[in-house]
């Protein structure tokens, strides 16, 4: 476990200084490209449900061992190798710059009070339509996205390299990515994605959970105290459709005072999303970075976690072997 600490401490900081440059070859992006051939050639006929269990299998098993070749090669070179090799793959996972950067873009043009160029930003990170917002919904959707892809993008994958390494990170970004392309309640990927949408859930649930717990600590300045805060977040979460999003969503937007949630429209359809937090103050274009702030001070806290308890499991694990708990 001590390799997975300096492996994924490394990657955290390799994502900090590098993030993801646009341009360069990325995992992630050959996940979206085998989820998307086995989708086209398995989302037909009857069956779909068993069908899309199996396109999961396939591409767990593809980047499961691929990703296991990889490092163990490395470690069996060196374990220094080993480390260095498995921080990158892992670095791959996270998307804590990406985060904050995405943040950014669409608060330097609302603060400018270019409206256009703000929604046309945020059209890039949320998959609501934006051509009508105001400064308002922008500010909440940047918010939104930032929140909920705190677990998601940074302090999920970071707890399953902890328990399983680089290989764990990228079945993890395996996973997240079919739910994100198939794991939706429509007539396509209704029954297609329905392993890949509730697996995703199951793996998500306890990082999701303490990333919440955590950001009562991230952000002191906040109105309320760490009580009222939690006592919003138990409240609202729930109220979310995702079983897991709400939980940071609302640690955040109770965090501001702010509220979050309301309505959104996909392709012209309306939702009504629940709200959550308390209207104590309008949302504004500052609100995204304290945000990022939240999301960032957070997603230390959670490496900061991992690492004492990896060391209590490595001390109680050589006091087993030594046979002493004195």
């Amino acid at each position: 476990m001590m390799y997975h600490l300096f492996a994924m401490t490394l990657a955290f900081i390799i994502d900090r200084l590098v993030g993801d440059p646009p341009h360069w070859p990325h995992p992630v992006r050959w996940i979206g490209s085998f989820i998307a051939f086995l989708e086209k050639r398995l989302n037909q006929g009857t069956q779909k449900k068993q069908k899309g269990v199996w396109m999961l299998l396939a591409v767990l098993l593809v980047t499961g061992g691929i990703s296991f070749l990889l490092i163990s090669l490395s470690y069996f070179i060196h374990p220094l190798v080993g480390v260095v090799v498995e921080a990158i793959i892992i670095s791959t996972t996270i998307a804590c710059r990406s985060l904050k950067e995405a943040g950014v873009s669409v608060y330097e043009p609302l603060q400018a009070g270019d409206l256009s160029e703000a929604r046309v930003k945020l059209s890039y990170i949320v998959g609501r339509d934006t051509d009508h917002l105001e400064e308002a919904d922008i500010t909440r959707g940047a918010i939104e996205t930032v929140a909920e892809n705190t677990s998601d993008g940074v302090t999920a994958p970071l707890f399953w390299a902890l328990l399983f390494g680089g290989v764990g990170a990228m079945m993890y970004r395996a996973i997240n990515t079919c739910d994100s392309m198939v794991g939706y309640q429509n007539d396509r990927y209704g029954q297609f994605g329905w392993a890949s949408a509730k697996l995703d859930d199951v793996v998500n649930w306890f990082p999701a959970r303490l990333t919440s717990f955590l950001m009562l600590w991230s952000f002191p300045e906040s109105d309320y105290s760490k009580k009222q805060v939690w006592s919003i977040v138990r409240r609202d979460a729930k109220k979310h459709p995702s079983p897991n999003s709400g939980w940071c969503e609302a640690a955040v937007a109770a965090q501001l005072g702010i509220e979050l949630g309301g309505l959104n429209t996909y392709k012209g359809r309306v939702s009504h999303r629940a709200k959550m937090g308390e209207p104590l103050k309008q949302k504004k274009a500052a609100d995204i970075l304290l945000a990022n702030t939240i999301m960032q001070r957070s997603s230390l806290l959670f490496l900061l976690t991992l690492w004492i308890g990896g060391l209590l499991y490595e001390l109680a694990r050589s006091w087993g072997e030594s046979g002493s708990f004195i």
